[in-house]
């Protein structure tokens, strides 16, 4: 199907390298990312860890939050707001 959308600059530029990376077309890339965002938001997420204020008043993560990524983390400090 043939359309015409309006793409922010951010939202071009991530799928111009994807595309790139991956060989494909900009259409076939921004498909592809289309389809994992819905599908990531179909899937149940863990909840974000609790962070700690440490003495010194840096956030920590606790050890038993497991391995971190970088949308665990902001999902953290959303939460905080």
């Amino acid at each position: 199907m043939r359309t015409n959308v309006n793409l922010d600059d951010e939202v071009h530029q991530i799928a111009t390298v994807y595309a790139s990376a991956k060989g494909i077309s900009l259409g076939a890339a921004i498909g592809e990312l289309v389809r994992k965002g819905s599908a990531a938001r179909r899937e149940p997420s863990a909840p974000s860890p609790r962070l700690i204020t440490a003495s010194s008043g840096l956030r920590i993560v606790p050890k038993s939050a497991g391995t971190m990524t970088p949308e665990s983390v902001q999902a953290a400090l959303d939460e905080e707001d």
